[in-house]
């Protein structure tokens, strides 16, 4: 009994403990479900304590990877940090786990509410508590959830306080709205199927429903490739930035696609092999040798002219075809001697010519010295020096002024230039010339000095300059006969000459009493007193035992309206004087410009404040060659070129402008270019184009010199005479009348070996330049381009080629 009772008390204690202990689990069960369900709510998954393993549980079911990548997005939003516009920053490392909870919450609740804002305007508000939702919400649209996420906002940006239960709100409405494609997400990346790439959104775009409302789509970057414990990618803009977060969809903006620049790079080679053209380089042919000048030797125009007795053999007659030869170099030739010891001495095999140091050594012309050809700064009237002469010329009339008053000098008959070459000394710029005559090589070793100079001769044909643009005209033992044909030849100097200028004449009729020269010196009192020119001094140089006469050019027409005889006559009104391109001489006289807003009328200011003084006759009411009011255009294009010159030539394209001397500006406007080189130790031939504006009276205003020139045909010029040459949209417009290649031939005609040229042109023609410069072996220097402006920069070298053009 006692067992049964006993048996049965058991029983009942183990019934009601079973009970207990069942009470128990389902209590502690509930208890677990219960703080399962409170914890989830956050939304914080346990290993977000550490990037490296959030990154690296991506390869993790669907599941685990919707709330590694919860936790990824929340990371990266706490690297935003001043993002916030509240200032509502995240705390720093010295706060406890707690406020770092709170926060990451808080954050995360907003991130919800700024990705899903447009979402909202569905009115959708079910399922607040649905947490697989929540983090799925972060899931790429198409299923593929591997690697790091970019997330697009389309939402606000605002985090201000007092927000956080307004973007939980939000977030859980979202959520309910996207279950569906959560669990279907899930269930493709657990059977390992994924949707096409082709469905993904592309960068910088947004997915729109049918009804035109943008959804968030998530850019996903693989990083499969990535280590383990890189870092994460910030999500997010930071800082200035974060405006950038209220746009739904990216542009281009100032960055074109890969796709773009390759296309267009594929399409530029294939344009430039189609458009390449093999150039075939000869030697010229001729008789002239390296010194070939096609415009001064072509033989066969020469031998078909009916007279030379007006000097037409020296006069210009270019070939019907511009040649396509290079001429060749001297034997021996090397880099010129540097200025100023180069207005000293020159290399012999340079200029290989003695003939002028066997006639004119005597006179102190030039000397050969061993390797060098010197030159003692003699000349015919001044065989002790030139500075002796030109301050003679200054005592002799005071109001001449070197380098004040008169700065821009044409020297007639110029021989070796040594005249023009001290000059330099006094500020003033000289413009020398002679003929290519039996004088041999006279301009081109006044260029191998570094020294102005051109081939031209008085003869039949106006010189290439404008109307009373030289303050002063100079003429000793210059072979001229003045006198003759009724003063025609000294005319076209009248013409030249500006209103109050001064002609100095220093010739053996001035100072010998033989027949000779006694009857030109009468024939010249005639004339020039028929000029209304008025001798101001007429007077000896004991120390060269020469002697010289001053005249100066009227400022008014009264002394023309007093003449008793009109011989020479007035021109017609309707003879321009400007026009100077091969335009005949005529025996007559033109006016004095006497309206006070005419050029002319008005002496410059004095030099240097002339350079950048705006001539008076220039005024707002002119259009300029720019499209400006012509006063503003000429202030306008000053500035540019001082700028480009100092911030790209000087300083950015390797140039060394110790060795630059003889620079040429194919294409002048204003003068701008060679204004802003005034302080190098260069001189600048500006040419101004026959189709151009004539602007060449403005840069002699200047107190610069130039020359008209139709550059399709030959520069009047020696081979291998400029340092430099420079020109500014000269060729587009050029080939519409002539080929390319001639120029590009003259060009290196006339530029120095290890010479610069420099072309600011469309990028279809710096292309085009490049090329003829690479087939005759130039080095490229530097290429630029932009908005279809290129520029380019190109150096001669020594290259010739080895065939010789057949004979004619």
């Amino acid at each position: 009994m006692a067992f049964g009772k006993s048996t049965r008390m058991d029983g009942r204690r183990t019934s009601s403990s079973y009970c207990s202990t069942t009470t128990i689990v389902v209590f502690v069960a509930l208890c677990l479900v219960g703080v399962w369900m409170v914890t989830s709510t956050t939304v914080v998954p346990v290993e977000m304590s550490s990037p490296s393993t959030t990154k690296n549980s991506v390869t993790e079911t669907g599941s685990q990877n919707s709330e590694d990548k919860s936790g990824d997005v929340t990371e990266d939003f706490i690297k935003e940090g001043d993002t916030n516009s509240s200032g509502n920053n995240i705390p720093d490392e010295s706060n406890t786990e707690t406020s770092v909870d709170q926060n990451l919450l808080e954050n995360t609740e907003k991130l919800g509410g700024k990705t899903q804002e447009e979402s909202l305007l569905k009115g959708n508000e079910e399922n607040k508590d649905d947490t697989e939702d929540k983090t799925q919400a972060f899931n790429d649209a198409n299923g593929d959830s591997e690697g790091e996420e970019t997330v697009k906002e389309g939402g606000d940006a605002k985090t201000e306080s007092g927000e956080s239960e307004k973007g939980e709100k939000k977030d859980d409405e979202n959520n309910s709205g996207e279950n569906s494609e959560g669990t279907e997400t899930d269930e493709e990346q657990q059977s390992g199927g994924k949707k096409s790439k082709q469905e993904e959104p592309s960068d910088g775009e947004t997915r729109q429903d049918e009804k035109g409302e943008e959804q968030v789509g998530d850019k996903v970057e693989h990083i499969e490739d990535k280590e383990p414990g890189s870092k994460t990618k910030e999500v997010f803009p930071d800082g200035a930035q974060s405006e950038l977060l209220n746009e739904v969809r990216t542009q281009n903006g100032a960055w074109s696609t890969q796709d773009a620049e390759s296309k267009s790079e594929k399409e530029k080679q294939a344009s430039s092999l189609g458009s390449q053209h093999v150039y075939s380089w000869q030697l010229c042919n001729v008789t002239a040798g390296p010194d070939y000048i096609p415009c001064l030797d072509n033989e066969k125009a020469i031998k078909k002219l009916h007279s030379t007795k007006h000097y037409e053999h020296r006069e210009r007659h270019c070939p019907e075809e511009p040649p396509t030869c290079l001429v060749r170099l001297p034997d021996g030739y090397k880099r010129p001697i540097e200025w100023p010891n180069s207005r000293d001495k020159i290399w012999y095999y340079n200029v290989p010519h003695t003939k002028l140091a066997v006639v004119k050594g005597h006179q102190n012309w030039v000397k050969v010295s061993g390797e060098y050809l010197t030159f003692p700064g003699g000349g015919t009237q001044f065989k002790h020096g030139a500075l002796h002469y030109i301050d003679f010329i200054q005592r002799s009339h005071s109001d001449i002024a070197w380098g004040k008053r008169s700065r821009v000098v044409l020297d007639v008959g110029c021989g070796v230039a040594s005249f023009g070459g001290y000059l330099f000394d006094r500020d003033v710029l000289t413009m020398s010339f002679a003929p290519k005559d039996e004088h041999e090589a006279q301009v081109q070793f006044a260029l191998e000095r570094g020294i102005p100079a051109i081939s031209a001769v008085m003869g039949t044909k106006r010189l290439p300059f404008p109307s009373g643009v030289f303050d002063i005209v100079h003429c000793a033992r210059c072979r001229v006969p003045w006198h003759i044909e009724g003063g025609l030849l000294l005319l076209e100097l009248n013409r030249l000459l500006r209103p109050g200028g001064y002609f100095v004449w220093s010739a053996t009729p001035v100072y010998q009493k033989l027949p000779e020269d006694v009857e030109i010196w009468n024939a010249m009192s005639a004339l020039t007193k028929s000029m209304c020119w008025k001798m101001v001094n007429k007077t000896n140089d004991k120390f060269n035992e020469v002697g010289l006469a001053i005249y100066r050019k009227p400022t008014d027409n009264k002394c023309y309206e007093k003449r008793t005889e009109e011989n020479p006559p007035l021109c017609q009104e309707s003879d321009d004087p400007n026009a100077a391109w091969s335009i005949p001489l005529q025996a007559c006289i033109h006016k004095v410009p006497v309206d006070p807003a005419i050029r002319g009328s008005q002496w410059p200011e004095q030099w240097p404040l002339r350079l950048e003084t705006t001539p008076y006759w220039i005024n707002s009411s002119q259009v300029g060659v720019y499209g400006k009011p012509a006063s503003e255009d000429f202030v306008a294009d000053y500035e540019h070129w001082k700028r480009i010159i100092s911030k790209s030539y000087v300083n950015g394209m390797g140039i060394d402008w110790s060795k630059v001397r003889n620079v040429m500006d194919m294409r002048s406007a204003y003068g701008g270019f060679a204004a802003a080189l005034r302080d190098m130790k260069v001189w600048v031939m500006n040419v101004v184009s026959i189709d151009s504006p004539d602007t060449l009276p403005i840069i002699y205003e200047r107190g610069l010199f130039g020359m008209y020139h139709d550059w399709c045909e030959s520069f009047s010029t020696y081979p291998r005479t400029y340092d430099l040459l420079h020109a500014d949209h000269l060729f587009t417009k050029l080939k519409k009348r002539c080929k390319l290649l001639p120029v590009f031939v003259e060009m290196d005609r006339i530029l120095r070996p290890e010479g610069k040229l420099i072309i600011r042109d469309t990028v279809e023609t710096t292309s085009e330049i490049e090329n003829m410069a690479k087939s005759m072996q130039w080095e490229v220097r530097m290429t630029y381009s932009k908005d279809n402006e290129g520029l380019l920069c190109v150096q001669k070298t020594t290259w010739r080629p080895k065939e010789v053009e057949a004979s004619m």
